[in-house]
C-alpha cells in the first residue's frame, strides 16, 4: 500500500551549519546533509520563526481582508490578518488573537485550526497555522493597538467568503496565507465544519507552539 498519505517531519544529519546573514526576523543559513545513499548535499534556506494567519468570518459568511503594502513583490496586496511567532513562549492561538487585535481591533470567542502549510519548502523552513475566528467582538476604542508601518492605513473589507474563494480561483489574491485560508474555510463550510481541528492540535513543524 505504500506510505500513508500524510507528510512526516524526519530530518536527516546535519553535518554543518553555517549562518550566512543574520537578520532583524530571519536568517539565511548553509548546512550541509547527510541523505545517506544519495549522498551529502548543501543546502541554503531561509531560517524563520514561523507564524499564523487568521481568518475571521462574521454572521454573514464574510471573511475580513486586510489591503497591505509588502515591499519584496512592490504591491499592495489583500491579506488576511497575520503574524510572525516571534514571542518566546507565546501559543500560536495567543499569537492568533494578538495579530487579530493588533491588525483588525477585533476578538473572537470561538477558534479552531483550519489547516497548516509550509510557504517555500524548498528554500525556507517558515511554517504556517491557519486558525478559523468567529464570534468576533470589537476592541474597545481606548484599547486599540496604535499601528505602524506598513500597518498604519491599512484599508479592512469585509468580503462574502463565495467571493473571496472567486477573487482567489481567478488569481485576483496572491497572499498564500490568504488564498490557502480562504480555501480552507470554504471546503470545511461545504463540510459543515467537520474539519476544524482543536487550537492545540499537533503541528510537528512547530512543535509546543
Amino acid at each position: 500500500m505504500g506510505a500513508p498519505l500524510a507528510d512526516e517531519v524526519d530530518p536527516r544529519p546535519v553535518l554543518r551549519h553555517e549562518v550566512l546573514l543574520r537578520g532583524r526576523i530571519i536568517d539565511v543559513v548553509r548546512d550541509d546533509v547527510d541523505l545517506g545513499e544519495a549522498g551529502v548535499v548543501t543546502r541554503e534556506y531561509v531560517d524563520h520563526p514561523g507564524a499564523v494567519a487568521i481568518v475571521a468570518l462574521d454572521e454573514q459568511d464574510r471573511v475580513l481582508l486586510l489591503r497591505q503594502y509588502r515591499h519584496p513583490v512592490g504591491s499592495f496586496l489583500w491579506e488576511v490578518p497575520a503574524g510572525l511567532l516571534d514571542v518566546d513562549g507565546e501559543a500560536a492561538v495567543a499569537a492568533a488573537a494578538r495579530e487579530l487585535g493588533e491588525e483588525a481591533d477585533l476578538t473572537a470567542e470561538r477558534w479552531s485550526v483550519l489547516t497548516d502549510y509550509a510557504t517555500t519548502p524548498g528554500s525556507s523552513n517558515e511554517a504556517v497555522r491557519v486558525f478559523l475566528a468567529r464570534g468576533l467582538a470589537a476592541v474597545a476604542e481606548g484599547d486599540r493597538h496604535v499601528r505602524t508601518g506598513e500597518e498604519a492605513g491599512m484599508e479592512l473589507r469585509w468580503v462574502p467568503l463565495d467571493e473571496a474563494v472567486a477573487r482567489a480561483l481567478d488569481g485576483s489574491l496572491h497572499n498564500p496565507s490568504t488564498v490557502v485560508g480562504i480555501l480552507a474555510a470554504a471546503a470545511s463550510r461545504a463540510g459543515g465544519w467537520s474539519s476544524l481541528r482543536p487550537v492545540d492540535a499537533p503541528w510537528p513543524s512547530r512543535p509546543g507552539a
